[in-house]
């Protein structure tokens, strides 16, 4: 169904509680995350935190980057995502992944050792080489318009 591409992970930084990050299903896009904490951390609303995961990665394919992602319930249930909208990670970091969680809701959360915190899927990579002009070559129907130049009127 989808392509399969080997990565390297160093086991020794997981705690034993905390299992390797696997699809749940064979249709899943994204492997999950979790929290490789010693105790409970209590996230603030409108605080930030960093979580560590327990997890480095050695990609074999440089043309990958792994992304980091909210987790759907977490955001919908308890307001907490990934406090950057997506976290970035490339071929050549090989240190331990580390998510930076953002509060958005109206209680304090409570972040579980062991507890799912985040997503992490696997994209391959274009490289683009930008050039400057003076103007560009070729013109569009859309041209300049954005901000829901194309949406209702």
């Amino acid at each position: 169904m989808f392509r399969r591409i080997e990565a390297r992970i160093v086991n020794p930084l997981l705690g034993a509680e905390v299992p390797l990050p696997s699809y749940a299903t064979e249709g899943a896009a994204a492997m999950d995350l979790r929290a490789c904490i010693e105790a409970p951390i209590t996230l603030q609303p409108g605080g930030r935190v960093l979580v560590k995961s327990g997890l480095a990665i050695n990609m074999m394919d440089p043309g990958l980057v792994a992304i980091v992602a909210s987790r759907s319930g977490l955001s919908l249930k308890h307001g907490v995502r990934v406090a950057q909208g997506i976290g970035v990670i490339d071929a050549d970091y090989h240190g331990e992944i580390g998510v930076i969680l953002a509060n958005d809701g109206e209680a304090p959360y409570v972040i579980e050792p062991g507890e799912r915190i985040a997503q992490l899927m696997f994209q391959p990579v274009v490289q683009v080489g930008l050039q400057y002009v003076e103007r560009f070559s070729i013109e569009t129907e859309r041209g300049e318009g954005g901000f829901g130049s194309t949406g209702r009127n």
